[in-house]
C-alpha cells in the first residue's frame, strides 16, 4: 500500500476520542448500570474483550458482580439487572438474536446510525463519532472502554495523556519479532486478547494472550530469541525473570496506562501488516460485520 491505511488515521484519533467521551459522560451515563447492579457485558471479537475488561475492571472497583460473555455463550436462564451488549456495527448476529430472546433490560454501545440494534435495545449509547472506515476495530473498542472505566469513576485525562506518547514511540523493532503473546492481569486481560487480534487481523500473524499468571503452565514454552512476550499492568512476581532466561524479548510499557499499550500493539500491527505487503484496513476472511444467514 502507497496511501496511509484508514486504520492509521483512525488510531491517531484516540486520544481525543477518550476525552471526548469523559466530557460526554453526564449525557450517556444514565443508561449504563449502576453500583450494585448485577451486570452481563457481552460482545463478539474486539467487543467481547472489551466486555471482559470491563467486567474485571467493574468487580474490582466494587460496583458489582459482572460478568463478560461471547454473544453466542451468553446463559439464557442466567439473572442480570442489565445486559451491556457492545456492537460497532449494531448488526452482528449473535448479538440481535440475543437482545431478541431475553426479556432482561440491555443497554447497547454502538457506533452506527440506524442499525438494528437500535431499535432492538431498551437504551442505546451512540458513539458514531468513534466509529471507523478500517475493518479492523481501534478507537470505537478503546473509545468504548473509556466511557465504561469513565462511568466507574475513573478520570481518564492520563490514559489519553499517555496514548499521545503512545503515538511517538518507534515500533519498526517490535514489529519484526517472529511472534508475541499478550499477557495481562484482571482487566487487562481483555486488553491482552484484543492487542493478539489486531495482529492476527491485521497481519494473519501468529500471536497469543492469556492471564500473566498461567502463561507459565505451559505457554512460556515458546518463548525464544526473536519473540516477545508484552506484558499489560503490573507483572506477577517473577515473570519478568522467567521470561528473561528464554531469551525472548520483553515489551513492558508500566510507565503507561494500560489502554496506551495497547494503542502501541495496534500500530505494531499495521506495521507488521505493511512490512509483510498486506492491507490493514481489509484482512483476508474478515467483513465489518458477521451476519448469518437465517
Amino acid at each position: 500500500m502507497t496511501a496511509t491505511p484508514f486504520v492509521s488515521t483512525e488510531i491517531a484519533t484516540q486520544p481525543e476520542l477518550w476525552r471526548q467521551v469523559s466530557a460526554r459522560f453526564a449525557q450517556y451515563g444514565g443508561a449504563l448500570p449502576e453500583a450494585g447492579q448485577r451486570v452481563a457485558a457481552v460482545g463478539c471479537g474486539t467487543s467481547w474483550f472489551i466486555a471482559m475488561a470491563y467486567a474485571a475492571l467493574r468487580e474490582d472497583l466494587g460496583q458489582g458482580l459482572t460478568d463478560a460473555f461471547a454473544g453466542s455463550e451468553f446463559p439464557a436462564g442466567r439473572e442480570y439487572d442489565a445486559i451491556v451488549v457492545i456492537s460497532r456495527s449494531g448488526t452482528t448476529t449473535e448479538i440481535l438474536d440475543l437482545i431478541r430472546n431475553t426479556k432482561l433490560p440491555t443497554v447497547a454501545i454502538t457506533g452506527t446510525v440506524g442499525s438494528p440494534i437500535t431499535e432492538l435495545a431498551d437504551q442505546t449509547i451512540m458513539l458514531d463519532f468513534a466509529d471507523e472506515q478500517s475493518v479492523v476495530q481501534t478507537r470505537f473498542a478503546t473509545t468504548t472502554l473509556a466511557l465504561l472505566r469513565a462511568s466507574l469513576g475513573q478520570d481518564l485525562e492520563q490514559a489519553a495523556a499517555d496514548a499521545e506518547t503512545a503515538l511517538t514511540i518507534d515500533v519498526d523493532e517490535l514489529a519484526k519479532l517472529e511472534q508475541v503473546t499478550y499477557v495481562g492481569t484482571r482487566w487487562t486481560v481483555g486488553l491482552a486478547h484484543e492487542a493478539g487480534l489486531k495482529q492476527r487481523e491485521a497481519a494473519s500473524a501468529w500471536t497469543e494472550a492469556y492471564p500473566a499468571m498461567d502463561y507459565r503452565h505451559g505457554p512460556i514454552a515458546i518463548a525464544q530469541p526473536g519473540r516477545g512476550v508484552w506484558i499489560f499492568g503490573e507483572p506477577p512476581a517473577g515473570l519478568i525473570d522467567d521470561v528473561r532466561a528464554t531469551g525472548a524479548t520483553i515489551v513492558h510499557h508500566a510507565e503507561l496506562d494500560p489502554m496506551a499499550s495497547l494503542v502501541i500493539a495496534q500500530r505494531v500491527a499495521v506495521a507488521k501488516s505493511l512490512a509483510l505487503g498486506l492491507n490493514p484496513d481489509q484482512p483476508r476472511s474478515l467483513t465489518r460485520s458477521v451476519i448469518l444467514p437465517d
